[in-house]
């Protein structure tokens, strides 16, 4: 035996009741065709928007207008409304159509609360959205001003450049007399042997060259004596 429609008596009430079939249904629940629904409700919103038109009103005026004149003027015989009964076939008529219309009117501004529900929803989201991405921007936009600001500037980079330039010239004074020291020192042999030479004295360690012997048909060589 089942009890309220989904617990069995097997078990007890403080077990969880098994997912199912709830007493309650929404209104997507009511009737299998989805797709009939919807045609229903855009035909009832169709009639809903030209009843709120001033073409309708103009045509009501001008049908209750006919009606009025022809049951007022027309034979006794034509006649299918009676004024003395207060015209009560065109009151049945108006009451029929103002109680269809009611819920029409009803119905299809139902549905356009269920479409600015879904769009104040998907606004919502969309808001999120872009909430979420100016934040994440935001954050990148500091980083990148940080890690600008660790960078070196163009005054800083100047004064390296300047500073590097002062140790390039302090370099190139402290060679200079350097270069002129050893260049003195190659010259001032050659310049001794050149005096050397002029004079006629040999340098020192080198034995001076004997002259030739007249008649003699080979100079003389280092070593020999007279």
């Amino acid at each position: 035996m089942r009890l309220f429609g989904g617990r069995d008596s097997a078990t007890g009430l403080d077990s969880p009741q098994a997912a199912g079939r709830r007493g309650y249904r929404g209104r997507a629940d009511f009737g299998d065709g989805g797709g009939n629904n919807e045609t229903f409700g855009r035909w009832t919103e169709t009639i809903a928007r030209g009843m709120g038109t001033p073409w309708f009103l103009l045509v009501l005026t001008l049908f209750c207008l006919a009606w009025l004149t022809w049951n007022t003027v027309a034979p006794e015989q034509w006649r299918f409304d009676s004024a003395a009964l207060g015209f009560t076939a065109l009151t049945l008529i108006l009451s029929l159509q103002a109680s269809y219309a009611a819920p029409m009117i009803l119905l299809a501004q139902n549905r356009q609360d269920d479409r600015d529900r879904v769009q104040i929803e998907q606004d919502r989201q969309r808001a999120e959205r872009n909430l979420a991405d100016t934040e994440f921007l935001a954050r990148e936009v500091v980083a990148l001003r940080l890690a600008i600001k660790d960078l070196p500037d163009r005054d800083f980079v100047r004064a390296e450049l300047r500073a590097l330039l002062a140790d390039l010239e302090l370099e190139r004074a402290a060679e200079e007399p350097l270069d002129g020291v050893e260049a003195a020192a190659v010259e001032a042999p050659e310049v001794e042997a050149t005096g050397l030479e002029a004079t006629g004295v040999a340098p020192a360690g080198v034995d001076p060259q004997p002259e030739p012997v007249e008649g003699s048909d080979h100079p003389p060589r280092h070593g020999d004596h007279d």
